[in-house]
């Protein structure tokens, strides 16, 4: 008789968009010690961005992102565009986007809220924080809430 296959479960496929190279590692180093099974993928720019999400240019086997983080001020392309984007479009509108940025201004927290941002975290000062606020919204994305698989 054979035996039952066990469903082999499928890394989150976290998408981390942000220009400063440090941040973007500190993300990478608080979920590579995460629970939960993932794999990370950093693009500089909203540009790269729109790329990745479309599987254009240089991402033609880019994964669905399960979850993404969003900075707001980069270059070429800012995280407002790209949200804008991702949200108006019906392919791409259910990937849930964390807005995390050093953007204190109420014009951006509810410009975020306003083209659908799932949240919006500003960006801790020291590693202590940054460490804190990463492994709690990973806990309620990957732990807590359901979230789309496609």
């Amino acid at each position: 008789m054979p035996m039952a296959e066990v469903p082999v479960a499928r890394p989150a496929q976290i998408l981390i968009v942000e220009d400063n190279p440090a941040d973007a590692r500190l993300v990478r180093e608080v979920m590579r010690d995460s629970k939960i099974l993932n794999e990370i993928h950093w693009v500089p720019d909203g540009v790269e961005a729109m790329a990745f999400l479309r599987r254009q240019g240089k991402y033609p086997d880019a994964p669905r992102p399960n979850l993404m983080f969003l900075d707001l001020n980069m270059p070429r392309k800012d995280g407002r565009e790209v949200l804008r984007e991702i949200k108006s479009d019906p392919d791409l509108r259910r990937i849930p986007v964390v807005v995390m940025t050093s953007s204190q201004a109420e014009e951006d927290i509810a410009r975020a809220y306003d083209h659908h941002a799932n949240c919006y975290v500003r960006k801790p000062i020291d590693f202590e924080q940054f460490h804190s606020v990463v492994k709690t919204l990973e806990n309620f994305w990957f732990s807590t809430v359901e979230i789309p698989t496609r």
